[in-house]
């Protein structure tokens, strides 16, 4: 997948991504454990979109004040509602929040003195050209309907809205598609977990050693991780 940007030298870097609510945050949060540089592009969405941000004004801009709540912040829940209820508006946020959330991971990549860097992207399979320059793409994959359980748990919705939130995202064959190594994390059991991401740091510990003694980095086979 790796794919030079112009004035560019990151670290070896690893993309993190799986459907929603497959468990990516969990995931990443054991990789900073173990020492990792860890860039959440959720979070760089909610910093390009603060109050007083040029996103935000862009945002208001195309929707108009009413996706505001009263303290000026942007209301977030008739926001997802809208986007995932009609794809040109969804669209429209992306043209908006993507390009300035790839320049802050850019940023965050170049500012990384760890080993590896890994970056987490939810829609990965749908951007994956913006990420190209990425060294390995890791899935965190879970069954659809496992997302559908703990997206009703965790968020209160109704299984129609959570139905939605599915079809909006790329199917779970063409995540796999792009994988280098997938995670599996459908076991409850976090010591699993826990056991499966130290695998697959000490691969990329070893992965990034390579890379710096070397011009072009590695591509070994699929691999997983169960």
């Amino acid at each position: 997948m790796t794919k030079a940007v112009p004035g560019f030298s990151p670290p070896f870097t690893v993309a993190l991504t799986g459907g929603i609510a497959s468990g990516k945050t969990t995931v990443a949060k054991q990789f900073e454990s173990l020492g990792v540089d860890v860039v959440d592009t959720d979070q760089l969405a909610r910093d390009v979109i603060a109050p007083g941000s040029a996103g935000l004004k862009d945002i208001v801009a195309t929707f108009g004040p009413e996706v505001l709540t009263n303290s000026g912040e942007l209301d977030r829940a008739q926001m997802r509602r809208r986007v995932f209820a009609d794809d040109e508006s969804r669209r429209q946020l992306e043209r908006i929040t993507h390009p300035r959330i790839r320049d802050a991971v850019l940023r965050a990549a170049q500012g990384s003195r760890r080993s590896y860097f890994m970056v987490v992207i939810p829609l990965l399979y749908e951007h994956r050209h913006a990420y190209a320059w990425v060294h390995r793409t890791l899935v965190v994959d879970v069954s659809p309907q496992t997302q559908v359980d703990r997206l009703l748990k965790r968020d209160g919705i109704d299984l129609l809205l959570a139905q939605s939130m599915l079809r909006t995202q790329a199917s779970r064959a063409e995540r796999l598609s792009i994988a280098d190594d997938r995670l599996d994390n459908e076991s409850p059991d976090r010591t699993i977990l826990e056991k499966r991401v130290a695998s697959l740091h000490r691969q990329y510990l070893a992965l990034a050693k390579q890379h710096l003694k070397s011009a072009s980095p590695p591509s070994p086979a699929l691999s997983g991780v169960t």
